[in-house]
């Protein structure tokens, strides 16, 4: 079964995200790799950016993508100075995902985790 939902890119998204995730899924690391993917959106595209979730079941693994309106920001890992509030959501995502990537199209990008089932 698959989670479709399409919503606005604001503060107020990140925990009804969540709770949907965690009702779809069960899985705690696919409602952090939610909750990071659609901070990054609220925080580098701007808030009240249309994204789109999408989170499948197949087999052994739980795929998560974010969908978001602009081909062009792509998420780039960096490295967060001990001090910095922020900067860690990459890394984060990279340590939970089995893997996880960038799909570029002509008006939108996708970003996506492949994560283990729980």
């Amino acid at each position: 079964m698959t989670l479709v939902l399409r919503l606005l890119a604001t503060p107020g998204a990140v925990p009804l995200a969540r709770h949907a995730v965690r009702e779809h899924t069960r899985s705690h690391d696919a409602e952090l790799c939610v909750s990071e993917l659609l901070t990054n959106a609220l925080l580098h595209l701007g808030e009240g950016t249309p994204v789109t979730l999408r989170v499948t079941g197949r087999a052994a693994r739980t795929r998560v993508e974010l969908t978001d309106p602009d081909p062009h920001a792509c998420p780039v890992p960096r490295e967060a100075a001990a001090d910095q509030e922020s900067g860690r959501g990459l890394a984060l995502l990279d340590a939970l995902a089995l893997q996880w990537g960038v799909i570029q199209g002509p008006g939108s990008k996708t970003v996506w985790a492949e994560l283990a089932q729980p």
